[in-house]
């Protein structure tokens, strides 16, 4: 239920206004915010995130999965690109995260996957 998350995001927003940077707390939101159904929250927080640690490619990922909640295609596999480009390579779990639904039948996500797939 969303109301359970609540008190969570309560703690956490509570320590973020306290530390606006802290990158752990900032990961912790935006995991949360989705499932609490708070998508805008959740991608400001990742948007937040990649700002912070550019370099990060989980932080590129979760940005993307944020913008595919959005249903915001093209920018979704934008930052997609971006992860694997840092260093993303879960290839097993970028085939079936819930997440990415909406990219599914998606050309550049399909091109994305069987380039990704492919053994060095």
């Amino acid at each position: 239920m969303i109301e359970d998350y609540e008190f969570e995001i309560g703690i956490f927003e509570n320590i973020l206004r306290r530390n606006p940077k802290d990158k752990t707390v900032i990961e912790a939101l935006s995991g949360i915010y989705p499932r609490a159904g708070r998508l805008d929250d959740s991608l400001k927080m990742d948007r937040k995130l990649v700002r912070l640690d550019p370099d990060n490619p989980t932080a590129h990922y979760n940005l993307a999965c944020s913008l595919a909640l959005k249903k915001r295609k093209k920018d979704a596999v934008a930052a997609l690109s971006k992860a694997i480009a840092k260093g993303f390579h879960d290839y097993v779990w970028l085939s079936k995260d819930p997440d990415l639904n909406s990219l599914r039948e998606h050309p550049e996500f399909v091109a994305m996957l069987k380039e990704f797939k492919k053994p060095e």
